[in-house]
């Protein structure tokens, strides 16, 4: 997996904009939590779809950041937690033991 790391509010735009060609997928991350790091693992280890692009955001070093990603795109935080961005907006969030690199594909694609 090639994460583009998440550390700057401008990302968030950044990621809006890119997401109108292509789908922008976030991983928000604790590295404190074990179902996190699992939920990581299991996608580091998944085929990654083509023409999709992977932010890793970093929860404990980026708290405000992660805040603003839940206002932006008007999802409730959690931790970990996944969100499929396409045209600007937050298509599909899910959390823990429910992120699936097969439903990020499925979504991503339609």
């Amino acid at each position: 997996m090639n994460w583009i790391p998440l550390e700057d509010i401008n990302d968030i735009d950044k990621i809006k904009q890119d997401s109108i060609a292509k789908a922008q997928v976030i991983f928000k991350h604790s590295t404190r939590c074990s179902i996190s790091s699992m939920a990581k693992s299991r996608l580091d280890r998944s085929s990654i779809p083509e023409d999709v692009d992977f932010h890793y955001l970093d929860l404990i070093a980026h708290k405000a950041l992660s805040a603003a990603v839940a206002q932006q795109f008007s999802v409730h935080h959690e931790s970990p937690q996944i969100l499929v961005i396409k045209n600007g907006e937050c298509v599909y969030d899910e959390s823990h033991s429910g992120i699936s690199m097969d439903e990020i594909e499925e979504i991503a694609k339609k």
